[in-house]
């Protein structure tokens, strides 16, 4: 992973003195209220519900265990033990003290973090798939260039007050897993007929109050000018998107109303400006980044498929814990695994300081010191010996992160909603738990298969309902909390968006709907049909008539979510 170099611990600490003076002088009254408000905000800290919110970056996922263990002694000594892995590679502290915030982020300039643009209108946290560098179906190695990126957008002065914040993903396996399709700007990395790594650029997606699914303004783009083309769409952005509503600011806005083609044309007028420029990438720098992120010392594997073979046999839960939270490694003799964060009763994304003191040691045992945090809020470990996979579920499981529900109905993602949110109409993690509770059977999870259940708690889709196969959305309905139902979204290469099925649902229906929801997918699959196969072959009508039953529903088409609302 990426190590600092003296300039980048310089810069670091240096932005730590200034907030810590910049705090000072707020609580002196040097400093007003609204003054302060966008300083606290550039260092990723929100004053949410109840409590302040810190944000702090976690790039491309990728974390080392002494990180972990710092996240753990931060979250007991300055918040309530624990801590949220959010979808976009972040972790939030939902109480710290803003007069503490200084120390926490001195603390984790010790280990080379930071919460510097996790918020505000600049260039977040750049994302991209959890198995980089260790996924069969990887094409090129992501990582390098997401760090180039992120290194380039950090501080950039022309994109530090965007009309609106601007998210990045990258992907370079043949099925995406990073949601590209859904960002500002997302690339897709694959080798060009010249043999070098090329991009795919796309443009304009995004979820949120108008989710819209992104378009390719780039079919192919030499990797040496990704900098400069992502630059010239950011001027074109930063010129003409809107700064008078915030509700119209994100460039997907823009380039609906420019349409693709009119975009492109004025991005690629504005990168002759630029290509070829000082950003222009070289081999040179490319290969220096590319030292970070190569691979551990893996040692030969011998028999150890037998000894799994036989491991499963013997051990039921084992067996299941291996079917769902086990993932294909390109090197022989190792897997991927999926620490799950979706414990039944537990926030979907929680987890608590003593955890992270666990996963930290598994990491030093099992995996080279190093995890990830995935897109779905879990925590994976990327290079693990498939002769060790008992041991370490066994110390897992007593950690409460065994939960062999990956990719099931109770692998959730989840926002934190009401609970801590300003910005939420509705609760989520009451939701979840209810739902949780409803299928804590695992042998009926395990009937059901895969199916990708996600919670928001207001329109803003921190927990990506859109894009799951079945989507909940908390709406405000005559000042009381309701639910929203969305069936067919979809991430990967065909990704797209999910359809309102009609009217929200108070909060005690929510339950009986999903469980409605799934028994018209099992009375109706086919063998071996997951639920999307099923819903894309009879059709949502099935499913809204059960869920409405004895329920009055007028014949029109499905309401847009304001008018469900």
């Amino acid at each position: 992973m990426y190590r600092y170099n003296p300039v980048d611990h310089a810069i670091v600490r240096a932005r730590v003195e200034q907030f810590r003076d910049q705090v000072a002088r707020w609580q002196t009254g040097e400093l007003t209220p609204e003054e302060f408000r966008p300083l606290r905000l550039q260092n990723g800290l929100y004053v949410q519900r109840h409590a302040p919110m810190l944000r702090i970056a976690v790039p491309y996922g990728l974390l080392s265990s002494t990180q972990l263990r710092k996240l753990a002694f931060i979250a007991r000594t300055y918040d309530k033990g624990y801590g949220h892995f959010s979808t976009r590679h972040n972790l939030q502290l939902n109480w710290p003290k803003i007069e503490d915030c200084p120390d926490i982020l001195a603390h984790l300039a010790d280990v080379e973090m930071h919460a510097i643009q996790t918020s505000g209108n600049c260039i977040r946290n750049v994302t991209t798939d959890q198995f980089a560098g260790v996924a069969p179906d990887e094409i090129i190695d992501p990582r390098p260039l997401a760090e180039i990126i992120r290194q380039w957008s950090t501080f950039h002065p022309e994109f530090a007050f965007l009309p609106r914040k601007f998210k990045i993903a990258i992907s370079g396996t043949a099925d995406d897993r990073a949601l590209t399709w859904f960002h500002d700007i997302g690339l897709h990395l694959n080798a060009g007929m010249d043999g070098q790594p090329h991009f795919r650029v796309i443009v304009g997606g995004g979820l949120g109050r108008t989710p819209i699914r992104g378009q390719i303004v780039r079919e192919s783009l030499e990797w040496q000018h990704i900098l400069t083309y992502c630059e010239a769409i950011l001027r074109v952005y930063n010129r003409y998107g809107r700064r008078d509503n915030p509700f119209k600011a994100r460039i997907k806005i823009l380039v609906q109303a420019l349409g693709i083609e009119e975009f492109a044309r004025q991005v690629e007028e504005e990168w002759l400006h630029l290509k070829n420029g000082p950003s222009t990438l070289t081999q040179a720098e490319f290969d220096r980044v590319s030292t970070f992120f190569t691979a551990p010392a893996y040692s030969p594997q011998a028999d150890s498929d037998e000894l799994l073979d036989h491991q499963t046999l013997a051990d039921k839960a084992f067996a299941r814990w291996i079917a769902r939270c086990t993932h294909p490694h390109k090197i022989a003799g190792y897997a991927a695994v999926t620490l799950s964060l979706k414990k039944h009763g537990q926030a979907p994304g929680d987890i608590t300081a003593d955890q992270m003191d666990a996963v930290a040691d598994l990491a030093d045992r099992y995996s080279f010191g190093e995890l990830r945090i995935s897109h779905e809020q879990n925590i994976v470990l990327a290079d693990v010996p498939k002769a060790d996979l008992y041991e370490l579920w066994q110390v897992a499981k007593a950690a409460g992160l065994a939960t062999p529900n990956i990719g099931l109905l109770t692998d959730m993602i989840c926002c934190p909603g009401g609970d801590f949110c300003d910005l939420a109409n509705a609760k989520s993690i009451p939701i979840a738990n209810a739902i949780q509770a409803r299928y804590d059977d695992l042998d009926h999870l395990f009937d059901v298969g895969d199916l990708e259940l996600n919670i928001s708690g207001c329109m803003n889709s921190c927990g990506h309902h859109h894009v799951a196969h079945i989507g909940i959305l908390g709406v405000d309905k005559n000042d009381a909390e309701f639910y929203q139902v969305t069936l067919g979204g979809r991430q990967g290469n065909n990704a797209q968006l999910g359809k309102v099925i009609g009217p929200s649902f108070s909060a005690q229906e929510m339950p009986d709907v999903i469980e409605k929801l799934i028994g018209v997918y099992i009375e109706h699959r086919h063998a071996d049909e997951t639920f999307l196969d099923t819903l894309d072959r009879i059709g949502a009508e099935p499913f809204k008539d059960k869920v409405y039953e004895g329920k009055v529903r007028r014949g029109k088409p499905a309401p847009t979510e304001k008018e469900a609302a």
